[in-house]
């Protein structure tokens, strides 16, 4: 055998070697799809491998992996859950778009919830377009909102609240089709007016509270609303005028507190089904509507107002703070 011939055949030798060394076999991953084994232990890496995903462990079946879910008939994986707890901080890596690249992969739930992740919101998270469930409320999270998350069609709530968020309220956010997700976007740094757009759907819950939002909130009561039962519109600095507002037969809860809104509390309030809440602290005048459940709230849902008066104020002088 002459030397060229030995050479290119333990050429041959060290790719093949190379080769097994990088791609698990087929055998070893058993029903995991390679693409979402590959996608999954890249999440891991760029996480430096914390001690939550130890089960993570390389050439061997990622349906069976810890925190991971998949789906029975096409075995793609199909939910990722708590992936974020611990002590994992740092950025949602890009990677986990590669996860739906296949029709075929349907994510169902995002929780990220409670961890130390920073950053932007990604922009691929629409890509995820069987999303029931996202939440990434309790983080670090900075910038303005992904306008194109209301390309979720199959949403059905969506936590961003308590993070670092600023800009403003996405008017994208009054044009979700399909599922209207239950919003919260509380405890924020969001300025700005709400979108007239937001009044245009039916939010069964909308939490914009402690923000910055200024301007006029009245577009969120629209008679033809049946479904929105909360309402949390508090501590933000919005300013128009309540007696103008037709409230909704089916709302359970609201909260206008500490905003600068004015005028009186209309008489249509009597029959709602509230429950107690700092429903007009602010700058309201005249009678509490006399009826109803309102006489059954604490004093406090009142008197941090300008000249509101009657029952269950009885006794208490006009207060201004």
């Amino acid at each position: 055998m002459n030397i060229q011939l030995k050479f290119l055949i333990y050429s041959l030798f060290l790719l093949f070697l190379s080769t097994t060394q990088i791609s698990p076999s087929l055998g070893a991953l058993g029903k995991c799809n390679p693409s979402d084994y590959e996608a999954l232990t890249n999440i891991k890496k760029s996480l430096n491998n914390p001690y939550h995903l130890a089960s993570w462990v390389p050439n061997t079946d990622c349906c069976n992996w810890f925190v991971v879910e998949s789906d029975p008939r096409t075995n793609r994986i199909n939910q990722l859950i708590t992936v974020f707890q611990g002590n994992i901080s740092g950025q949602i890596p890009s990677l986990v778009g590669d996860l739906p690249y296949l029709e075929t992969l349907h994510l169902k739930m995002l929780r990220l919830s409670w961890t130390d992740l920073s950053g932007h919101i990604p922009n691929f998270l629409n890509q995820l377009a069987n999303l029931t469930f996202l939440e990434l409320s309790f983080n670090q999270f900075s910038g303005s909102i992904p306008p194109n998350l209301s390309d979720l069609k199959n949403l059905g709530a969506l936590h961003l609240d308590r993070n670092q968020l600023m800009g403003s309220i996405p008017e994208s956010f009054g044009k979700f089709t399909g599922s209207i997700p239950d919003l919260y976007l509380s405890h924020n740094q969001i300025s700005g007016p709400i979108p007239i757009s937001l009044g245009d759907l039916d939010f069964e819950v909308i939490d914009l509270s402690s923000n910055k939002l200024v301007g006029d909130a009245s577009t969120l009561f629209r008679p033809n609303h049946r479904l929105t039962k909360t309402i949390d519109l508090s501590s933000n600095q919005l300013e128009f005028d309540l007696t103008k507002v037709k409230f909704l037969k089916s709302l359970s809860y609201l909260d206008t507190s500490h905003n600068k809104i004015f005028g009186g509390i209309p008489e249509d309030i009597i029959g709602l089904d509230l429950q107690p809440a700092s429903l007009t602290v602010g700058q309201l005048c005249g009678q509490i509507p006399n009826g109803g459940k309102l006489q059954s709230f604490d004093n406090t849902s009142f008197f941090h107002n300008r000249c509101l008066c009657g029952p269950p104020l009885v006794g208490f002088k006009q207060v201004n703070e």
